[in-house]
């Protein structure tokens, strides 16, 4: 319990820094969507290295459900823990959501209308989360202290070389069905992402497998 309340924390404050910077990004901008995506990337990415380092140690900072599974899926995290740390990872990415309305003085209850929905948003989708779960489970016990740097440069890399600006994450991904912001996707395209991911993680799992020079 306390480590999936850990991670129901560590995933609202990610959401939190997602959405609230679309926001602030959005802003300042003045209609540059180039400057307002800038400032997104750069927030999220260093967030995710913050947050990384303090749940590390918590709850292993995964704030992710296939990152979750993936672990599982290696033997390197209990099965039984599976559905605690999915439903924290929601509740806290929902939570996120509305502390960045909270915070920047918007309604708490959005819907999100911006369509994201074609097969280059859903391959998109495909290849940021296989190179996310492929990283992730390409770093070992000898060079863990990277991992903060590694990931958030890759999420931060990703919002820029996919055409979805790789979410990347199925909490992530409904929570923001839930903010009309920047950051929001519409809620009828929430499934179809949500699948492309799933995809993405089993192709890295199999990746993984075929490659390790240990299997």
């Amino acid at each position: 319990m306390r480590s999936a309340a850990a991670e129901a924390v560590g995933t609202a404050l990610l959401l939190a820094a997602v959405v609230g910077s679309g926001i602030m990004g959005e802003r300042l901008a003045a209609g540059n969507a180039a400057i307002a995506l800038l400032a997104n990337s750069l927030a999220t990415g260093f967030a995710l290295i913050a947050l990384i380092i303090a749940f590390a140690a918590r709850s292993g900072a995964h704030f992710n459900p296939v990152v979750t599974l993936a672990l599982a899926a290696r033997r390197e995290f209990p099965a039984a823990r599976i559905a605690g740390y999915i439903a924290a990872q929601i509740a806290g990415a929902l939570l996120g959501v509305l502390a960045a309305h909270a915070m920047f003085d918007l309604p708490l209850l959005q819907a999100s209308a911006t369509v994201r929905t074609s097969p280059g948003q859903w391959l998109s989708e495909v290849i940021a989360t296989f190179g996310l779960v492929f990283l992730l489970l390409s770093i070992d016990a000898k060079r863990a202290w990277a991992a903060p740097f590694a990931i958030g440069a890759y999420i931060a890399a990703a919002y820029w070389f996919t055409a979805s600006t790789s979410f990347a994450n199925p909490a992530v991904t409904l929570a923001r069905g839930f903010t009309a912001t920047f950051a929001g996707i519409g809620l009828g395209n929430v499934p179809a992402f949500i699948l492309s991911q799933f995809i993405g993680a089993a192709l890295a799992l199999a990746a993984d497998r075929a490659f390790r020079q240990n299997p």
